[in-house]
């Protein structure tokens, strides 16, 4: 395999440390390139190919997993001897989802950063042995830079706008800083880097996890323009409304989309990327056969929804720990021979977490229920906060005090009320609090996920040896009860659970309540429910579903044409069929020359005019070059507009040679001094009666929407309109529409920011057709045709254009170009980027035309 590292990869962020590589590591695994110099030695044009070598190819299908951390744990030997010692992180996702894939035919390579800090003179060796011993990829990041990353920009300005959290004011969350944002693409760049001394781009899928990482797949995509990539992010994805707030914000959405699958908790996350795709870059996106794609220059960026799971083996294998039923024991000491009851809540002392909401809910319970006192306990486990800050301190405080004054208002000698838990505890410590809890309480007010509530389900369930234990029957039905923020991403796939609104503290009181008194029956149904779903949707399902939907969204990489377009974070790859390209001027230049008969058609709106334009009118420029070419007695040249007649006779009058059809190619004109003639028999119009009350009804509701009434068609347009809400409206119009226009000779159909009603049987197809006919009828056949359009409505022109090559219609050596406006999936083999291309090459060969015809 060849695999190569490029240190100046979009560069971005100049003047930061460069990564460390892989140095003097000379050992090679299969498949990865481990030899730096090799690697930095090569040229970075974008445009080569990296090729893999026969020789270095393994069994083992790979995925590369790139995540901040890496799920290894570091400690520094003892004094008398030099190095360090490393363990697998048993609570990492990371290693929990290679456990859940359980494919002894994949191979998972980690890429991420230590908890620790390495010495740069340690760095080489610590590589080598996380590479041989764990598969793992070290990332070497300078404490400095990783804290304005990590510290900074992850932690203070995208961990809370992602939670909803904007920078009002200093105080509340970290105001947009420009070096901050260096500082976050500098280390994705260095991850980059890292990748790419041991990717097979050919072969190896690579998984990005979380908000660390968001623009390193434009760095990936720059290098590899067919990298088999997917994204998952762990956090909440904001509304539009927030999102769009973030001065950054088309520089991460573009990022994310160099990705081939993005992966989000619930469906709420993924409308809310949706929507800003909509709103700030103009992309739908279209649901088919179940998966949601958006198409992005060619590219399918599919979209998953599915919530992460846990690790199913890990917890049975806590559950049974001896450990696990010494300590359980020690809590049914506590609590439930003195007849208490245990309400557990386990959460990061973090200000999104809810704990102050909890501990308010608690007392407000005591209050209202005087019965409960003595007998119902809270017990908080507070984890240590991820991030620093001011804010952190705050909750720290605002939980002590609140504990402190519930504690002193409720306690009697022997009984606390609330016992709050600040130190870290064993995994099998936090389990056997799972198992003693009667309900489970999770009030955040915002988290990504959150698999407390999954955890204490299973924990719930436990074994013969802890229902021993708990002096239960064997096999004696299981209950378990969950109060649970609406707010958090495991919320909508716990149905059985009581969902609460945590800023009401009246609210989340009564579900505590309830959850105690609820009927014995009802809690073990609920937890049967429960079960049933968390047991068989672990993380391995998550990572399996998530893998196999990635290849699905890659497996067509290898038959489309790439190549990058755009500078910096702008960048994206353009994939398309082998067959479309681009229409040079010099080549259709040549054709114009080569050929005596010539039939050009010409699409308006988007296509000669910029959709985005203000005055529809054509200008001066462009009427000149249509009477240029119009001056060429071989050449014939139509306007196919969906305008009507009158526009466009209005707008053309200067143009005496010039060919029109209008409405679609309803009405035709060949040229100025020629009467007008209809394509199709004409209809009567009294459908417009019925449709014309639907659209005023839509229009009324739809803020910036307008009906354009023509002879034989009515367009409803909401350019103007609000883009989620108009396409909405548009679905609803194009159903509503169908239904009270079935028995009609019409069809209704949607086009862009339109839905159009128009005669049956109407197309630009039929000009197309039309015009071919009308030549051959005068025994003349054209050796040069030109079709040029933008939408949906100009792909019939396109069909008849190219299957007319196998006809009598267009000489047999004829020159066809159907052209299409930017490059997107289309009929046409050619295309051009934008309307000004299409003036600059329109004016060309009026330049030509200019030279041939004799004066």
């Amino acid at each position: 395999m060849v695999s190569r590292s490029y240190s100046n990869l979009l560069e971005l962020a100049s003047g930061e440390a460069p990564a460390p590589s892989l140095g003097s590591i000379s050992r090679r695994i299969p498949r990865i390139m481990t030899v730096a110099g090799i690697m930095s030695d090569l040229d970075d044009d974008a445009s080569d190919s990296v090729c893999s070598d026969p020789s270095s190819s393994a069994q083992k299908d790979r995925i590369i997993i790139v995540a901040n951390q890496l799920p290894i744990r570091a400690q520094k030997k003892s004094d008398s001897s030099k190095g360090w010692t490393f363990n697998w992180d048993d609570n990492s996702l990371l290693l929990q989802l290679k456990d859940g894939l359980g494919d002894d035919d994949l191979e998972v390579i980690y890429v991420g950063c230590l908890k620790e800090d390495i010495h740069p003179n340690e760095q080489d060796e610590v590589s080598q042995i996380l590479l041989e011993t764990f598969n793992c990829v070290p990332t070497f990041i300078p404490p400095d830079l990783f804290s304005r990353y990590y510290h900074g920009f992850c932690k203070q300005q995208l961990w809370p706008l992602f939670h909803y959290m904007l920078p009002l004011s200093p105080d509340l969350g970290g105001r947009f800083n420009r070096s901050l944002w260096q500082a976050y693409v500098s280390v994705n760049k260095i991850f980059a880097d890292r990748i790419m001394e041991v990717i097979n781009p050919e072969d190896d899928f690579v998984w990005v996890h979380d908000y660390h990482l968001m623009i390193l797949p434009t760095f990936l995509r720059k290098r590899f323009n067919r990298v088999k990539l997917g994204f998952f992010l762990h956090s909440p994805f904001p509304s539009s409304e927030i999102y769009k707030t973030l001065p950054i914000r088309e520089e991460i959405l573009r990022a994310l989309l160099n990705s081939d699958l993005i992966g989000f908790h619930t469906f709420d996350y993924a409308r809310h990327f949706l929507s800003c795709c909509s709103r700030m870059l103009g992309l739908s996106y279209e649901s088919k056969r179940g998966y949601i794609g958006l198409e992005y220059y060619g590219r399918t960026v599919s979209i998953k929804i599915l919530p992460v799971g846990i690790h199913m083996a890990q917890l049975q294998s806590v559950l049974s720990l001896r450990e696990t039923e010494v300590k359980v024991a020690e809590l049914i000491k506590q609590f439930q021979d003195k007849g208490r009851t245990m309400l557990l809540g386990v959460d990061d002392m973090d200000i999104f977490k809810g704990i102050s909401l909890k501990l308010l809910a608690m007392e407000q319970l005591l209050q209202q229920h005087p019965e409960k006192q003595g007998k119902v306990v809270l017990v908080q486990i507070a984890n240590p906060a991820r991030g620093k800050g001011k804010d952190v301190k705050e909750v720290q405080e605002e939980a002590y005090s609140t504990v402190k004054r519930i504690n002193e208002a409720f306690g009697q000698p022997g009984y606390e009320p609330v016992i709050l838990i600040d130190q870290p505890l064993k995994f099998y410590e936090r389990v056997a609090y799972y198992v003693v809890a009667e309900c489970c309480l999770v009030t955040a007010v915002r988290d990504g996920m959150n698999l407390i509530p999954y955890e204490y389900i299973i924990s719930r369930q436990g074994n013969e040896k802890l229902d021993e234990v708990l002096g239960l029957k064997p096999s004696s039905p299981k209950k378990s009860m969950l109060v649970v923020s609406e707010f958090i991403g495991c919320s909508p796939s716990l149905s059985g659970a009581i969902r609460v609104n945590p800023w009401n503290i009246d609210a989340v009181a009564e579900a505590m309540d309830s959850a105690l008194v609820m009927a014995e029956p009802e809690k073990r149904l609920r937890h049967e429910k429960h079960y049933k779903y968390v047991s068989t949707h672990d993380v391995g399902y998550w990572a399996r579903s998530f893998l196999q939907d990635l290849g699905r969204t890659c497996k067509d990489h290898v038959r489309r044409r790439c190549w990058g377009i755009g500078f910096g974070l702008s960048f994206r790859v353009v994939a398309l069929d082998p067959n479309f390209r681009k229409l040079l001027m010099e080549h259709i230049v040549s054709a114009y020359k080569r050929t005596t008969i010539r039939a050009i058609l010409l699409d308006y709106d988007g296509t000669l005019m910029p959709q985005n334009s203000i005055d529809k009118k054509p200008s001066p420029k462009t009427i000149e070059i249509l009477n240029t070419l119009c001056r060429d007695k071989n050449n014939t040249v139509f306007i196919v507009s969906a305008r009507s007649r009158n526009k466009l006779e209005e707008w053309f009058s200067s143009c005496q040679k010039l060919g029109l059809a209008a409405e679609h190619g309803h009405f035709l004109r060949i040229r100025r001094d020629e009467e007008w003639e209809t394509c199709v028999p004409t209809v009567e119009c009294g459908w417009k009666q019925i449709a014309e009350p639907v659209m005023k009804l839509y229009t009324e509701t739809t803020d910036g929407s307008v009906i354009e009434i023509k002879e034989t068609a009515m367009v409803w347009c909401y350019e103007d309109a609000d883009p989620d809400f108009g396409s909405c409206q548009a679905k609803e119009l194009l159903d509503h529409l169908e239904s009270v226009l079935a028995n009609e000779p019409v069809t209704v159909k949607s086009g862009q920011n339109i839905v159009e009603v128009k005669p049956q049987g109407v197309s630009k197809g039929l000009v197309a057709k039309r015009l071919l006919s009308s030549m051959q009828e005068r025994g003349i056949s054209p050796d040069f045709v030109l079709c040029i359009g933008d939408d949906r409505s100009d792909e019939d022109m396109f069909e008849v254009i190219t299957n007319s090559v196998a006809g009598t219609s267009i000489a047999p050596t004829a020159e066809v170009f159907a052209c299409t406006v930017g490059r997107k999936p289309s009929k046409a083999k050619y295309y051009l980027d934008d309307t000004a291309e299409i003036v600059r090459l329109m004016q060309g060969l009026a330049s030509v035309a200019e030279q041939m015809v004799p004066l």
